[in-house]
């Protein structure tokens, strides 16, 4: 796998420091705060490890209570709340300098067949028609500040193509709230189901609430912006890999009280609905 794919997976591996107590460094993504899908990550994963192996994730629910800092620790603390028959639940609370900043619940199931039905995924473009949006992003960075153009030149652990072309980020036209994402990771990974699941998770805040903004003609660099993650619920339908082209389909179906509601759709390159998400979001613009 990649340089910068490697070191997301450690990111996200956590050091045990006790039974069930974890920790994990923060990653810089240039924004001055730790980066939501990081938090959910690294939290999925120190879930993951408190439960047999043949359970797998199959929901999260998780807060964001405060910012991260990006130049300290996370500290992640397990409370094993339930092992059933079926069924395994786990609380996990994020703490930096001695406050929780996120908390989540997560459910595990054993594998068991049953009823089965799905959303149709939408036509799209196949993603390798489409122009990488690392490439787009390379075409505006003389234009973007400082801090996002290093992130713009940076490797990243994932290849993104959007279906409709990356927008301007500092300025964009009123469009409908719909975006259709192809990613995948930037190399070949273990077989191990847990891990393509916190990667998902982590790939999944990306460009999720900004897609709120799409009807208003913002972008989270316009001027007076305010964008941040509340909350975020995941779902994971049955198997996939990360390491295989997903595609994720969102939409925004209501803004109100400077907050935005998203949802989106995770679907394998042949059409089965892998993950479904939905998050509400900070987008306070103030002049």
């Amino acid at each position: 796998m990649s340089k910068v794919l490697d070191e997301l997976v450690k990111l996200l591996a956590l050091e045990r420091i006790e039974e069930n107590l974890f920790r994990g460094e923060s990653q810089d993504l240039g924004w001055g705060t730790v980066f939501g899908g990081q938090v959910l990550g690294q939290a999925l994963s120190a879930a993951v490890q408190t439960v047999p192996p043949e359970r797998q994730a199959h929901s999260m629910h998780a807060y964001f209570l405060r910012p991260g800092d990006v130049k300290k620790p996370i500290v992640y603390e397990v409370d094993r709340l339930r092992d059933g028959g079926s069924f395994t639940t786990r609380r996990v609370v994020a703490v930096q300098s001695g406050r929780p900043i996120f908390n989540m619940s997560a459910s595990f199931q054993i594998a068991e067949e049953g009823f089965t039905h799905q959303d149709a995924m939408p036509t799209v473009p196949d993603p390798e028609s489409l122009r990488p949006d690392r490439e787009a992003l390379l075409a505006q960075v003389a234009t973007l500040p400082a801090h996002v153009r290093e992130r713009a030149l940076a490797e990243q652990p994932f290849d993104a193509r959007t279906v409709d072309g990356v927008d301007d980020m500092l300025s964009a036209p009123a469009k409908p709230p719909q975006r259709s994402i192809w990613l995948r990771s930037s190399g070949k990974l273990p077989d191990d189901p847990a891990l393509h699941r916190y990667l998902l998770a982590y790939a999944s805040d990306h460009a999720f609430i900004a897609t709120a903004l799409l009807p208003h003609a913002v972008t989270w660099l316009s001027p007076g912006m305010h964008v941040a993650s509340l909350d975020h619920v995941m779902w994971f339908h049955q198997p996939f890999r990360i390491d295989d082209w997903l595609l994720y389909v969102m939409d925004s179906p209501a803004a109100q009280g400077a907050r935005g509601l998203v949802r989106g759709r995770v679907f394998t390159r042949d059409g089965r609905l892998v993950a479904s998400a939905a998050q509400e979001g900070l987008i306070r613009q103030t002049l």
